[in-house]
């Protein structure tokens, strides 16, 4: 693939970065090692008090781009790293996640044969602290598919496509529109449903391969605040209108109902209002069928009273035990 100049096209690595201070080197390094040679690395630090912007500092002699603005979030700090970069792919990449180094290659060579107007996706596994320990499961998502199709799959079974797994073209995020600033938690999936819906369909890169951090204390995605699961909420009902204004069929509401349904089981018992908003959204959508499953004894409590007395059993049980013996059977 070449550039209207006839050189490789120049791809945007974009790094958003608030208190990341333990991890951002990793990443920077896995950016820079990346073998496609025609790229930029940004990074915007959002208002971090850890010692990230001295760290990001460091990387400047290399070529990364450095940023600042007072804590504005994620989604804002992505739009201006977007605005920032000049290159006609874009590569999301948070401070605490890691690329394979061919990563970028694999999937600019992709776009090669299909254009720009598909959303590129990659393999991805789960690590703690290197890439080397990551575990990779069979990833639902990792397939090519239409933008409805691939969707429908996805909200019905609540899988995962973590942010650093995709490459998009700037043109494809210029039809999707910006990240929505309102958003925390599952900002990322709210931002890459109009990407899937603006795309002519996602296409799977083989061999090309992300690593997602987890397991990280006081992350986002582990967070049970209200205001984490307002913006989840949120997030999961404009999920619901893009889907359906694309197409208002019987399987794109069963998808919104089980995708409501599947967020009432997350946020109870922490906020009853919300849990009670979900399952109404799943009633608008024509209700959903999904049985909850967990270990044999929240299996039997589920059958017996129900998912939300068998859950309220789990963390009584859990609790009883401590924060060191995981109940294994519940």
């Amino acid at each position: 693939m070449t550039s209207s100049t006839g050189a490789p096209p120049l791809v945007s690595i974009l790094v958003p970065c608030h208190n990341a201070g333990a991890w951002v080197a990793q990443t920077l390094e896995s950016a820079l090692s990346q073998t496609w040679l025609q790229k930029e690395v940004i990074v915007m630090d959002d208002g971090s008090t850890d010692d990230s912007l001295e760290i990001a500092r460091g990387f400047e002699a290399r070529g990364v781009r450095l940023m600042t603005q007072p804590n504005r979030g994620a989604s804002a700090a992505r739009n201006a790293l977007v605005e920032a970069s000049r290159g006609a792919w874009l590569q999301y990449l948070d401070a605490d996640d890691l690329l394979a180094p061919d990563k970028i290659e694999k999937q600019m060579a992709l776009a090669a044969s299909i254009g720009d107007d598909k959303a590129i996706c990659a393999r991805w596994g789960r690590f703690r602290a290197t890439s080397s320990d990551a575990e990779f499961a069979p990833l639902a998502l990792s397939k090519d598919a239409g933008p409805v199709d691939w969707l429908v799959l996805k909200l019905s079974g609540n899988h995962m496509m973590h942010p650093g797994a995709w490459l998009v073209s700037r043109a494809l995020t210029e039809k999707a529109g910006p990240w929505d600033v309102r958003l925390s938690l599952d900002d990322d999936g709210e931002y890459f449903t109009r990407i899937v819906l603006a795309s002519a369909g996602v296409r799977d890169c083989a061999g090309a391969t992300s690593f997602y951090r987890s397991h990280v204390i006081g992350s986002l995605s582990g967070r049970r605040s209200a205001k984490a699961f307002e913006s989840a909420y949120l997030s999961a009902t404009l999920c619901a209108k893009w889907l359906l204004e694309v197409e208002d069929s019987a399987r794109t509401h069963r998808a919104c109902a089980d995708m409501f349904m599947r967020l009432a089981h997350t946020i109870y018992p922490d906020e009853p209002k919300l849990v009670r908003a979900c399952e109404e959204q799943s009633r608008v959508h024509g209700g959903s069928s999904i049985r909850f499953e967990g270990g044999q004894l929240f299996t039997h409590a589920a059958s017996l009273l129900g998912w939300k007395t068998a859950k309220r059993l789990q963390g009584f049980r859990a609790r009883a035990l401590g924060p060191n013996r995981r109940p294994r059977d519940s």
